[in-house]
């Protein structure tokens, strides 16, 4: 037993100390100057009990201005009230008062519960729970007659009822009325003689107090005892919330831990710490943001050795968040060069109390955007783009092209990318472009085939083979591949949204109009006709072949780039079976396509029996949105 009383006054004594030098709101001037019986508590011998209840009266007052000015009844924390309490004590003993009343008594107004008056904290609070009373007519005015000071007793006493008939908690609630009546209801406020008398008992020197008044005076000593219990639980409560934060910062330091982890170590690939991002990006500043989405969003910044990057955070408010994307898009990017590649610099992991888990990935910053933002700059949201050029088109297919085969074929295993796309394909300030976004990007055994119930990607670029049966393979990225050939020659978005009558996806409408012969009518108008229109056509039907529903009928990226080079011959196009979008219009019910990953969102659909991951956000991205 001895060792648990030890314990509770160790505890008890750190918590006196920490609160000792806080900051308390109240100015307790007002001792010193009211005319209250100081004799109570200096006469000898002193009359303990009578001496208390004055001095608790006289507390009263400074918890009624505080009130008064913060519509508050607690204070915001008990070291707070601790503090208040020892500037009040060092008030009474600079008038020669010693006596111990109120360190039990009040240093827990922090607390607060549902039996405290049902849980009334704020005046709100209380016009919500007991509204408009006697109190708000009966206690203003001077209260200098002995009718007027029973008037406002009175009131009181009627409200009490009241307040045990909606199940609060009458005592306490009785208590609130008295610094109701003196900080709120009455002009002349608590530190008035006659307000303090009256409303709160304080035994006023020269003074005759009616039997009414006792009732407040008997209410404040009650409330020291009660006060004096609740001491102790609020000790016991901040050490538990001490310990509880402890164990947040551990399982904190535990999940950065976990998740470097699982990122193998790479020399060309750096971890960044969180400090080294915010000031690249100013503390990641609004004015810095050139991207966002529902996964995080993405913000230019500047190194400490100038180099500009653009930096994307995904941000997951749980300790145990899902990181699979992060993890995967940060081993796999930084693995591999190469210079249609979007090059990744480093990343970061970081967990904060307030802003949950941070995952960083830092790229080179890209300067010319977004191949979206060129392709279809005449939509309002790209203003400022100039419309790509055709030897700009031919190069752009190229780099892609070349991307893709070193996903394919430079690399063992090889890497499937999944998430081909105009708004993933950003463009250097040398117009060069880069393939980017590995957030999907799958390893694999070289020649295997995969077969899986979870689709990813974004509709219209999806193979169909991928998207209806979960059948992986090389062949899947050059379907998607394919539809971006025929976007760019086009300036046509994947999906015709803008059709009144029906929507049809680019690969039935470039392949309807080449079988009737009106190539030509497939390429992009704004495009500048200075080149070959036989190398134009070839692009056209590299495409289509690339976007062949068969699998068995699709070249592989290496023998597109060959084609598109002209160093192999275009076999003749084969037919196509029908159109794609009969089928897959009855699986995708939203048919607006662009960004995958941070930019949007993803729904899952039933796939064959499988669940789905499908973007269908607004096509309208930022540039760095797909990142």
């Amino acid at each position: 037993m001895i060792p648990v009383l030890w314990l509770f006054y160790f505890i008890r004594c750190i918590y006196f100390v920490s609160c000792a030098n806080s900051s308390c709101p109240i100015d307790f001037s007002y001792v010193n100057t009211l005319p209250w019986q100081i004799s109570n508590c200096v006469d000898k011998p002193v009359r303990q009990e009578i001496c208390c209840q004055t001095i608790r009266s006289l507390l009263g007052v400074g918890l009624a201005k505080y009130l008064n000015e913060t519509s508050m009844f607690y204070f915001p924390n008990s070291e707070t009230a601790t503090s208040c309490i020892l500037r009040f004590n060092e008030r009474l003993a600079s008038m020669s008062v010693h006596i111990s009343c109120t360190d039990r008594s009040y240093n827990q107004l922090v607390v607060n519960s549902s039996s405290n008056c049902g849980g009334i904290t704020t005046l709100q609070d209380w016009k919500e729970k007991v509204g408009i009373t006697e109190l708000d007519s009966a206690c203003k005015g001077n209260l200098s007659t002995p009718s007027q000071c029973n008037a406002c007793s009175e009131a009181g006493q009627r409200v009490a009822p009241r307040l045990e008939s909606m199940r609060l908690n009458s005592t306490k609630c009785f208590y609130y009325t008295c610094l109701y009546a003196a900080g709120i209801v009455n002009e002349y406020g608590p530190e008035n003689a006659r307000i303090a008398d009256c409303a709160l008992g304080l035994d006023v020197a020269k003074s005759t107090t009616n039997k009414r008044t006792q009732v407040f005076k008997v209410v404040f000593g009650l409330l020291g005892a009660i006060f004096g219990v609740l001491t102790t639980w609020g000790c016991f409560m901040i050490y538990q919330k001490m310990i509880k934060e402890r164990r947040l910062a551990a399982l904190r330091e535990e999940y950065v831990r976990g998740v470097k982890a699982k990122v193998l170590p790479n020399t060309g690939a750096k971890w960044f710490h969180i400090a080294e991002l915010e000031q690249a990006t100013k503390g990641f500043s609004k004015k810095n943001l050139i991207g966002q989405g529902g996964f995080g969003v993405v913000y230019k910044g500047t190194l400490l050795d100038g180099t500009i990057v653009a930096v994307k955070q995904l941000l997951n408010m749980d300790i145990n968040g899902d990181d699979q994307e992060f993890t995967n898009e940060a081993e796999i990017i930084s693995k591999i060069r190469h210079r249609n590649l979007l090059a990744l610099r480093g990343f970061c992991v970081a967990s904060d109390a307030i802003k949950g888990n941070i995952r960083c990935l830092v790229y080179d910053f890209m300067s010319n955007g977004s191949l979206d933002e060129h392709l279809f700059n005449n939509e309002g949201n790209f203003i400022g783009k100039q419309p790509l050029s055709w030897p700009l088109r031919k190069n752009i297919i190229i780099d892609v092209a070349k991307g893709l085969a070193y996903l394919h074929y430079g690399l063992k295993p090889a890497i499937y990318h999944r998430d081909i796309k105009t708004t993933n394909i950003l463009l250097d300030s040398e117009m060069k472009a880069r393939l980017a976004d590995f957030g999907l990007a799958k390893q694999t055994n070289e020649g295997e085939s995969h077969l899986t119930t979870k689709v990813a990607g974004t509709y219209g670029y999806l193979a169909p083979e991928y998207a209806l049966y979960g059948q992986l393979t090389e062949k899947s990225d050059v379907y998607s591949f394919g539809v971006i050939i025929l976007e760019i020659m086009s300036g046509r978005r994947v999906l015709d949204t803008f059709s009144t009558s029906s929507r049809v996806l680019i690969t039935d409408w470039a392949w309807d109009l080449v079988k009737s012969g009106n190539v030509e009518n497939i390429f992009d108008h704004r495009m500048e006709e200075n080149g070959s229109k036989g190398v134009m056509e070839r692009f056209v039907h590299v495409g289509i072949l690339c976007a062949h529903v068969m699998v068995a009928l699709r070249p592989t990226i290496s023998e597109a780039l060959k084609m598109l080079e002209g160093d192999i011959e275009i076999p003749v196009l084969p037919d196509r079976p029908l159109p794609l979008c009969h089928e897959s219009l009855r699986y995708i019910p939203d048919f607006s396509t662009s960004t995958f990953g941070i930019s949007g969102r993803r729904s899952s659909v039933d796939v064959s029996g499988g669940t789905s991951s499908i973007d269908t956000s607004n096509s309208k991205a930022s540039t760095w949105m797909s990142m």
